[in-house]
């Protein structure tokens, strides 16, 4: 029963989120930085409270420790939402962060000199075409989105959307160096993933300060958005900050989602459960705000989601199961 409701939450939580990011993203492309501050805030008074309790609970991992990945997680998380200022569209947001494993995988190999199987390499090629794919394509979208232009404009508009890729790459290689980071954690302190949630959040609020004048100016422009009344309590707010509470809402409901089936399922089926949530998450983002995504995007994505599920061993998990119920009706 956990497991079903832990599913169901990871679904509607995560597929909720892209809806309402994307609502805020379409209207105000350059508001990652307040979507940030905002998810952080809430996750981290909730963990105050009830992790924490009011502050009175010490940490099993000393704070100097979790400075470290804080500073990691705080840089990855805005470098990822501020990359949708550089005409980066959502489905190809969503397909380069599946490129999770690439930077794993190469980060593993040179920092915990590990060796992984022929499949775990052909998976991450497999992932790796499929994520140039949807690049390339993306960027002659960006290309011929500035048609009439002059040669300038459209350099300029190519070269602004590279920096955003840069970042998104940026982004991943951190990930994954912050992910190695808490394993070696882990094994040392045992796994807290809770108190990690918390202190995540929690510490890098300051580092908001640095951004403070772009929240300001995006809290002042959401106010200005159309009104629109909110159902059962008939109470009238700006329609940006209803799309942005129900962001950081579904973003935590999300988060539990995932928390809760870390405790009741093995890795593999986390691992195919998110899949399969991010793929769901695009489909929903190209057929319900019309994004521009041709016949070579779908086969990108397709070879992405197919290296995913090679390197998670899906279907070697599935023949075995196939093969102990058959062994199961013939000892029957």
């Amino acid at each position: 029963m956990n497991t079903l409701f832990a599913i169901a939450l990871v679904f509607v939580g995560c597929c909720s989120n892209v809806v309402f990011l994307e609502l805020l993203v379409r209207d105000f492309p350059g508001c990652g930085n307040i979507v940030t501050f905002a998810q952080f805030a809430f996750i981290a008074l909730e963990g105050f409270i009830f992790e924490t309790n009011f502050g009175r609970k010490k940490p099993h991992i000393p704070l100097s420790n979790y400075v470290i990945m804080v500073t990691m997680f705080f840089t990855v998380s805005v470098i990822n939402n501020y990359a949708l200022n550089f005409n980066i569209a959502m489905p190809l947001h969503m397909i380069f962060r599946s490129g999770s494993l690439i930077a794993n995988m190469i980060l593993g190999i040179i920092i915990l000199k590990k060796r992984y199987s022929v499949s775990k390499y052909l998976s991450i090629v497999l992932v790796s075409v499929g994520i140039f794919i949807c690049t390339i394509m993306s960027a002659k979208q960006v290309v011929s989105l500035v048609k009439g232009a002059t040669e300038e404009d459209v350099f300029y508009a190519f070269m602004h959307w590279l920096l955003g890729i840069a970042m998104l790459t940026f982004a991943l290689l951190m990930s994954a160096r912050m992910g190695i980071f808490q394993e070696t954690l882990y094994k040392k302190y045992g796994k807290h993933s809770k108190e990690a949630l918390f202190y995540n959040h929690f510490l890098p609020l300051p580092g908001f300060l640095l951004l403070s004048t772009d929240i300001y100016k995006h809290a002042v422009l959401f106010s200005q958005s159309s009104p629109v009344e909110v159902p059962v309590i008939g109470l009238s707010v700006p329609v940006m900050w209803l799309y942005l509470l129900m962001n950081v809402v579904t973003q935590y409901v999300c988060i539990r989602g995932v928390f809760i089936l870390t405790t009741e399922c093995a890795s593999l089926t986390v691992t195919l459960v998110v899949t399969l949530r991010k793929f769901l998450s695009l489909i929903i983002s190209i057929l319900y705000f019309h994004n521009p995504f041709t016949a070579w995007h779908w086969v990108g994505t397709a070879v992405v989601f197919l290296g995913t599920l090679l390197y998670t061993e899906v279907w070697s998990s599935v023949r075995a199961a196939v093969k102990g119920e058959k062994a199961d009706q013939k000892a029957e």
